[in-house]
Order: C-alpha cells, then structure tokens, then sequence
C-alpha cells in the first residue's frame, strides 16, 4: 500500500531517507561555524544557483531523457550573452538571455523529440559545440561588466540572499507547471509511459522540446545571478552544474528513467546536498574526498531507486 509520505520521496524507502535527514541534521548542528549568519547565508547563496539549474534539470529528468551535458555550458555561455547586452539595459539584457538559454536548448529538445536522438549524444555534442563557438567568439576570455545596471541582481534582502529568493520563485514556478498545468500532465505520462503517450494522441517531440526549453529558462536565472555577482560574462562560469543539478535532482528523489518526482524535491534535495557539502569543508575534508562522498551518496540513491522498482 502506497504511504501517505509518498508525495515527498518514493516508496520503499522513505523511512531511510528520513533517518538520513535526520541524522545529517544532526551532524549539520554539532558542527562548529556551521549555524553562524556568514556560513549559513553562504550555504543559501549557493545552493539556491545550483538549485536553479536543478530546476531545469528536473523537466528533463521528469520527460525520461536522463540528464543534459550541456546546461553548464548553456549558463556559461548566457552569462557571456547577458553581459553583451548589458550595455542596452537590464531589461535587454535579461530578455535577450532568456531567449538564448531558452532556444539554445529548445534547439536540442526538438533534436531529441523529433529524430529520437539519443539525449545524452545530443546533449555531449551540444556541449562541445556551445563551448567551441564560444570560445571563438570571446577568444577564450571573459567580458566584464562595465555599467551598474546588473547591481539590482546581486541584492540581498536582510539576511535573505537574493539567489535564494530566485530559487524559491523558481521552485513555485516549476512545481506550479509540472502539477496544475497540462504540459505537466505530459510530462509525467512521457517519462512514465511513452506508448501510453502516443496512444493518448500526445505529440512526444513538443513536450520534450519545451521541457528542453524550460530548463534552459531557469538554466538562466542562474546565469544572471552568477554574472552579476562576479562581475563578468564567463566560460568557466557554469563548470560542474550540470553535474551539481543532477545531483540534487536525484538525491531529492525524482527517479532517473522519468515520470516520477517532482520539483519539489529537488529543492529538497538541492539543500540536502548543500548541507552536506558545508558540514564537510567546515570539518575540513578535501575537495577530492567532498567529490567522492557525494558521488557515493548519488550511488546509493540510484540503487535505492533499482531496489524499489522504479527503474526498469
């Protein structure tokens, strides 16, 4: 019988998952620095740019295409176009980038929906050609910001971060399109059931590309913050996120083949992960061994997932 804590985690494994929170709460707490405001409002700033990202992440998770390779280079790339446009206002320069990290990978939804392409060839390929291009465009440097117009975006709010507001809004956002809207439906039909999708008259190709676009939207949210805050449009910038949103997508619980999770998950998965990143370097674990643990962590989620059925 399916548990009434179900619409937080999948069965069987709650109860684990609970024990693992509370203990890492515990772990979290009894560690020194790590409840003072400036470890704390860090932690928050953080997570919430991977958390953005891992938004994204979830719609192609959820719509059954894995992961995307490309997402880091996509933010990488919008932060690099959000600082070309700058010059020509904040609004431009937001809309313009929205534009970009939308089509960008609208682009390579519509690739995988239409010719059936492989998501992860698909995704590696737009990887190496956004990065390619790119670096040729800028010569492998940075832009920076020479205006204040991008100052609005790098706010806090009291002791909220302003990443963590952008997170949160994202979060409602998404979780708002994947349960109350009818692209949503489809989403979950498509990662769960393909044939059951075509059978339902579905069109698979336009529920892949716009899940592809979407991710690209909060793929953005990220990329301005980020360029706000460093002051510069980058290559480097977006290094590692893909990796970093996969994580948390699949440590919040949502299921790997698709069809089953929720954005609401990975925003608790995001500060999972997060927390446990800050207990590590406030214990004074090497970067390396960081890696390792929360590679081992994802591992263990994954099996979890096989041992309950949810993967096939």
């Amino acid at each position: 019988m399916t548990s009434q804590l179900d619409w937080l985690w999948p069965s069987p494994s709650t109860l684990f998952r609970w024990c693992i929170v509370v203990a890492l709460a515990v772990f979290a707490v009894t560690t020194p620095g790590f409840l003072s405001p400036t470890s704390l409002r860090s932690l928050l700033s953080t997570a919430s740019l991977v958390g953005c990202v891992a938004v994204g992440m979830t719609f192609v998770t959820m719509s059954g295409n894995i992961m995307s390779f490309s997402l880091g280079a996509s933010l990488s790339a919008t932060t690099v176009v959000f600082v070309w446009l700058l010059p020509y206002g904040a609004a431009a320069a937001v809309t313009g980038a929205l534009l970009f990290g939308a089509g960008i990978n609208a682009v390579q939804g519509l690739v995988i929906g239409y010719f059936r392409a492989n998501p992860i060839i698909v995704s590696m390929a737009a990887f190496a050609l956004i990065l390619g291009v790119f670096t040729m465009l800028t010569g492998g440097r940075g832009i920076y910001i020479t205006t204040n117009d991008a100052e609005i975006f790098n706010t806090n709010f009291s002791f909220v971060p302003g990443p963590l507001m952008a997170f949160a809004a994202c979060a409602l956002v998404g979780q708002a399109i994947l349960r109350f809207t009818r692209f949503g439906r489809q989403v979950f039909l498509l990662g769960s059931n393909p044939r059951a999708a075509l059978a339902a008259g579905m069109e698979p190709w336009r529920t892949v590309t716009w899940a592809y676009a979407l991710a690209g939207l909060f793929t953005t949210v990220t990329a301005v913050l980020i360029a706000s805050r460093y002051g510069s449009g980058d290559l480097q910038h977006g290094t590692g996120f893909e990796y970093q949103a996969i994580s948390a997508v699949l440590v919040g619980g949502t299921a790997i083949q698709g069809g089953n999770g929720s954005v609401l998950r990975t925003f608790i998965g995001t500060m999972l992960i997060a927390i446990f990143k800050a207990v590590l370097i406030l214990r004074g674990f090497s970067i390396e061994l960081q890696q390792l643990l929360i590679g081992v962590v994802v591992l263990l989620v994954i099996m979890l997932q096989w041992r309950a059925g949810d993967l096939k």
